[in-house]
């Protein structure tokens, strides 16, 4: 690009930082009303409307595959800990599985770790399998209705596909006992053998205190444009690059590594969390899966998300207004990044920040350690609650079967 036309970007970018300076006052002062269906919702409080029956079983499904591995804590499928913690004491849970709604099975499919962090996928499945047929045996709530009202938390790269790359996700499938039951999972794509009908998608984990502890005044101006830490190629295990992230990333470093708007890098810098609050935009690309922990970042810092990752399914859908927060980008235009967001207007990204200020929004993307109101496991709630009462056909008839408890790939079946 010649000088002179990256003299007029440079101009249009320092008049859109001064326009935001100069209305910080009305940002910081108020936040907006969050509009539509999605306000209705946010902060609703689940008590009262649903009740959960926890199913007690042997430790060696949930607290012993902790105590192996203390990083399943804090890594970004700790959803799956941190919602059995919190349904042991919370307001829903009931004791009397005969007045319960929903029922919930606590296995820690995503805490048995490889060495670099990378969840086991071939134990997954038969862990699960495992703890259905258990709760199947000894309890007679499942085989009423083979799971139709039992929800589990499936948080793997590909929910209950049960594997982190792509192509043996699909091969693999959704484990065939969960096909009746509610499945809580962070991915979500549509139109994909992973994503099952009726799924309740959620934000990835992100650890609350170690974000609040990273928290810089909230007037500190904004002087990046365009923020992005991570991947752009995964050599490892695609080493042309046109793979991974299907080609999104590659396109962001090839196209914008020398764009001085654009702040990217491989790096992962000590002020990471600091820098996300100094942008004004952050990159959110797909990587081997739709999602990432970088979209909670960037709704907690209040940098408006840049959603690049084609049909995605996103966390909370029905209660987070994501089209007014967020900018989505179409993988295929990843090449005009640069002229899309110098596009919009300031008062439009002034009003994503003020709705990106908003506690609620803020809050809901969060587990907190205690919980708080409006936070993401009252959104799971919200999300349960709003599918009851169950339609009759979720209770099977005498004799009547739809599972095939035989069905899946040969290794699965194996005893865990």
């Amino acid at each position: 690009m010649r000088n002179w036309t990256w003299g007029f970007v440079g101009l249009l970018y320092l008049a859109l930082l001064l326009k935001i300076e100069a209305l910080k006052f009305h940002r910081t002062e108020q936040t907006e009303r969050i509009s539509g269906s999605a306000g209705d919702v946010l902060e609703d409080d689940p008590v009262g409307r649903l009740k959960v029956f926890v199913y007690e079983l042997p430790s060696k499904y949930n607290k012993k595959i902790l105590q192996k591995d203390q990083r399943c804590l804090n890594h970004m499928f700790a959803a799956e800990i941190y919602m059995h913690r919190f349904l042991l004491s919370s307001a829903v849970r009931t004791f009397n599985p005969e007045e319960a709604d929903w029922f919930y099975t606590p296995v820690y499919t995503t805490c048995d770790l490889t060495p670099n962090g990378l969840p086991l996928p071939f134990k997954s499945p038969r862990m699960m399998r495992s703890a259905i047929q258990l709760i199947a045996s000894n309890w007679p709530y499942w085989n009423r209705t083979e799971g139709a009202d039992h929800f589990f938390i499936t948080p793997h790269d590909f929910g209950a596909c049960f594997h982190y790359q792509e192509e043996k996700a699909i091969e693999r499938g959704i484990l065939p006992l969960l096909q009746r039951a509610t499945l809580v999972q962070t991915f979500g794509q549509r139109n994909h053998v992973c994503l099952k009908d009726g799924s309740i998608t959620i934000p990835p984990y992100a650890p609350p205190q170690k974000m609040q502890s990273h928290l810089i005044p909230p007037d500190t101006p904004r002087s990046i444009f365009v923020y992005f830490r991570g991947l752009f190629y995964d050599v490892g295990n695609d080493p042309e690059g046109g793979y991974y992230a299907r080609g999104a990333r590659a396109a962001v470093w090839e196209n914008f590594k020398d764009n001085p708007l654009f702040d990217i890098s491989t790096e992962h810098p000590t002020t990471y969390y600091e820098d996300m609050q100094r942008a004004i935009f952050c990159l959110c690309p797909l990587g081997w899966a739709p999602w990432s922990p970088r979209l909670v970042e960037a709704v907690i810092f209040g940098c408006i998300p840049v959603i690049i990752a084609d049909d995605i399914v996103l966390p909370f859908a029905d209660a987070i207004p994501w089209e007014d927060i967020g900018v989505f980008v179409a993988e295929k235009d990843v090449p005009n990044l640069d002229t899309i967001l110098t596009s919009i207007p300031p008062e439009e990204i002034l009003r994503k920040q003020r709705l990106l200020a908003n506690p609620s929004m803020k809050q809901a993307m969060l587990f907190p350690q205690p919980a708080q109101s409006g936070d993401a496991f009252h959104q799971i709630l919200n999300g349960l609650a709003r599918k009851l009462p169950h339609d009759k056909s979720t209770y099977l008839k005498p004799g009547e079967k739809f599972l095939n408890w035989t069905a899946g790939p040969v290794g699965d079946l194996k005893p865990w």
